[in-house]
């Protein structure tokens, strides 16, 4: 008896709705396995994730996207790290780098040689020791050569700013052609089996009936399926993360882009400045407890650089998880999901997370319970971990000059973030559990970035005198400042191999 998935239903389109079905063309018999996308053109989407983690390129390479056309058809400019401006207190900024610091001496990571010498004038900041930063901050950008050996430049690692919007449109023209189809509409009712509370169809607005077995919401925040329909709950994580807010707005650019993204610590919240070949994407993430959005207007209009390409674009959210983002016959990707703020540019990247953990325990229309319980499990361990780092970022400062941030100080925060700070407090031990999403080198950026000291380090790192670890450290440096010296700006990058058809591609967002 064929069990197979016959019918997959996905409500609602943007970045998560053609994410998916873009990845289930690729993956799927379209003519064995339909894939129906529903989306009005009547309701707009979020679109503000502009931002993006090197998980993207893997995405894309499955999808078999040419690199170059992506990057012209959406506008995009490449990614090194962050620039994290004011958070650890008004006059500090430091980089989360894309790639490793330094490189592993005798087995041992090499912050730990840093972190000995630390209190050496010459020796320059941790970011210096990163070659993403220091290209970063210089305007430079190439691919990694595959032929350098040894050398820093084989190990480049980035990722991407782009227009989300032309995103979702590249994907669409993706999907479509992979046997994906579209219905413009809205869904006005959703129909469940009487035997088992599954989904059994949604009802358009001209009445047209859309029965499927497999149905995944992508109905951003209202969760129309996930939790209109199914009533799942909601677990929420605002006492850590108290920011619920966010206004957006685009401005016109006359600078070359810098291929990294800033966040701007205000004194409640952080702004966002995302470049992009043909504009800037700016936005300002608030609590409303302390910031009124009149406020937040003002702020943000405060830091454009460049004339206002829009009006403000208001979001609200609770900051959190669908009690399962897997319940039933129904899956829900993106917003619908969940959200944790884009601080770390990781909301594109929990999308493609759960499509690819779908693909990997893709149903039969059994609907086995082990299965589900596993997939929801593994996914909110994953969430947590990104929403323990992103808390790292406001607990960790020395700022104390407004309400929000004496209470982003004095919160208690969940357990497993207490741990990873205090074993690095203890002897700069940075250890990555249970395949969480950063890495070492996230972690270790971000907590030394923010302020938190170790008392020790390695102790085989006493092994070797101070004279040897200081010309150990000198070696590095120089070694990352002549390979930025051969990197090409961006700039010159992007007009060699991939700049936009800007007029073209700026009509296509309108």
């Amino acid at each position: 008896m064929n069990n197979s998935i016959e019918r997959v239903v996905i409500v609602g389109g943007g970045s998560a709705g053609w994410m998916t079905a873009a990845a289930l063309a690729k993956v799927l018999d379209t003519k064995q396995t339909t894939v129906t996308l529903i989306e009005s053109g009547e309701i707009g989407t979020v679109s503000v994730g502009e931002a993006t983690i090197p998980q993207i390129q893997l995405f894309n390479q499955i999808l078999g996207i040419d690199e170059d056309e992506f990057v012209r058809e959406t506008c995009a400019t490449f990614k090194l790290g962050i620039e994290f401006q004011n958070w650890r207190n008004t006059n500090h900024r430091y980089m989360h780098p894309f790639g490793v610091h330094g490189t592993v001496m005798d087995a041992i990571p090499f912050h730990h040689f840093w972190l000995k010498m630390q209190g050496n004038t010459s020796v320059p900041p941790l970011d210096e020791y990163s070659l993403a930063t220091v290209a970063a901050r210089q305007g430079k950008f190439m691919r990694p050569q595959r032929n350098a050996g040894n050398s820093p430049l084989s190990q480049i690692n980035y990722a991407f700013h782009f227009d989300a919007t032309l995103y979702a449109k590249y994907l669409r023209k993706l999907a479509e052609r992979g046997g994906v189809r579209r219905i413009d509409a809205k869904v006005d009712e959703v129909l469940l089996r009487a035997d088992n509370g599954h989904i059994d169809a949604v009802r358009l607005d001209s009445g047209e009936l859309i029965d499927g077995d497999l149905f995944i919401d992508c109905t951003g925040f209202k969760g129309l399926l996930i939790e209109g329909a199914l009533k799942t709950g909601f677990e929420d994580w605002s006492e850590w993360l108290p920011c619920d807010r966010a206004v957006a707005m685009p401005c016109t650019t006359n600078e070359e882009p810098k291929p990294y993204t800033v966040s701007e610590a205000q004194s409640a919240g952080w702004t966002w400045r995302i470049p992009l070949q043909h504009r800037i994407g700016n936005g300002y993430v608030y609590p409303s407890k302390f910031v009124s959005d009149d406020e937040a207007v003002g702020l943000l209009r405060s830091k454009l650089t460049g004339d206002a390409l829009a009006e403000p674009n208001f979001l609200r959210w609770i900051t959190g998880t669908r009690k399962k983002i897997w319940n039933k016959n129904c899956v829900a990707i993106g917003l619908s999901a969940g959200f944790i703020e884009p601080l770390e540019s990781t909301g594109l990247h929990m999308i493609q997370a759960t499509i690819a953990k779908l693909l990997g325990f893709f149903p039969s229309k059994e609907f086995s319970d082990v299965d589900r319980d596993t997939f929801n499990r593994q996914l909110k361990l994953d969430n947590e971990r990104i929403r323990d780092f992103i808390i790292l970022h406001y607990k960790v400062t020395d700022r104390d000059d407004s309400e929000f941030w004496r209470y982003c100080k004095g919160m208690k925060v969940p357990s497993f973030l207490e741990e990873k700070m205090a074993l690095y407090q203890s002897n700069g031990r940075v250890y990555r559990q249970d395949q969480e999403l950063f890495n070492e080198t996230s972690w270790l950026a971000v907590m030394q970035g923010q302020g938190l000291a170790s008392r020790g380090y390695h102790p085989l790192v006493n092994t070797h005198t101070d004279e040897e670890v200081l010309r150990r450290l000198s070696h590095i440096k120089r070694v990352i400042d002549d390979s930025v010296s051969v990197m090409p700006s961006q700039q010159r990058f992007i007009d060699d191999h991939c700049k936009a058809n800007l007029p073209e591609r700026i009509a296509a967002t309108v």
